[in-house]
């Protein structure tokens, strides 16, 4: 028998219990047929401040990421979000396929969706190589963000970082301030803007962007949902934030 309210697809999310912007925008994004359970790596609020403490946040993801996979997993899913950027982005491309093999083996062999893998192909879907990218981080975030995606063959004309000082602080950033990083990183050169972090609510207002600016806004909620649903069979278009999951 198929799940009552899920019988297209269930989708298992897990973020950091800091998170409070992922759940809500992937929720708004459902098609009929599909539903999202949610699962929390648990970790300290933690100052992001400098390289200890980033690696003390790093450390406390990793070690809670599996355990909630594997809460998630309890409901069956047929796939699972991982709703965390930094480890993936940290020692750089090289090191996400051992990252993502221990994500699915996590999850049971099911199919996994991360942060790279959903941006590499929707930079695609939309042609794009000429990037300018916002994160929530201090210097010491942006600098593997940055790295990630000159390694990864795009070039990477300007990264803004908004200086959030701890994970839970990610999501204060107010639409005031994504709109003014916008402005500040766009010009006539720049194919594509991604932004990065998923506990920053930037689904909707990366929609009026790509509307102001007449090319792609790619918010990384957004492009996580986007990719788990078209890897697992479901095309349908989904309007109100951004051409990617109306249009591909």
């Amino acid at each position: 028998m198929t799940d009552s309210l899920g019988p297209r697809l269930k989708v298992g999310v897990v973020v950091p219990s800091t998170n409070t912007s992922a759940q809500p925008e992937l929720d708004a994004m459902r098609p009929d047929g599909v539903t999202n359970h949610t699962g929390r790596m648990v970790i300290a609020d933690d100052p992001m401040v400098d390289a200890p403490g980033f690696d003390r946040v790093m450390r406390g993801i990793r070690t809670s990421t599996h355990p909630a996979i594997e809460s998630v997993t309890g409901c069956d899913p047929d796939c699972v979000i991982i709703g965390v950027s930094p480890e993936s982005y940290w020692k750089g491309p090289g090191s996400h396929g051992r990252v993502l093999d221990t994500m699915r083996e996590a999850a049971g062999g099911r199919p996994v969706t991360m942060s790279p893998d959903a941006i590499n192909a929707a930079l695609s879907a939309y042609d794009a190589r000429r990037i300018a990218v916002i994160t929530p981080y201090l210097p010491v975030g942006d600098d593997p963000v940055s790295r990630f995606f000159s390694g990864s063959g795009y070039d990477l004309l300007r990264l803004h970082g908004l200086g959030r000082s701890s994970p839970a602080r990610i999501s204060h950033v107010s639409e005031a301030e994504l709109r003014d990083a916008v402005k500040t990183i766009d010009s006539a050169d720049v194919e594509a803007i991604v932004q990065v972090g998923t506990n920053v609510a930037m689904a909707r207002l990366a929609a009026a962007a790509e509307f102001w600016l007449g090319k792609p806004v790619i918010s990384n909620n957004t492009v996580l949902y986007w990719y788990a649903l078209r890897q697992n069979g479901i095309a349908d278009s989904v309007r109100g934030f951004g051409s990617l999951l109306s249009a591909h």
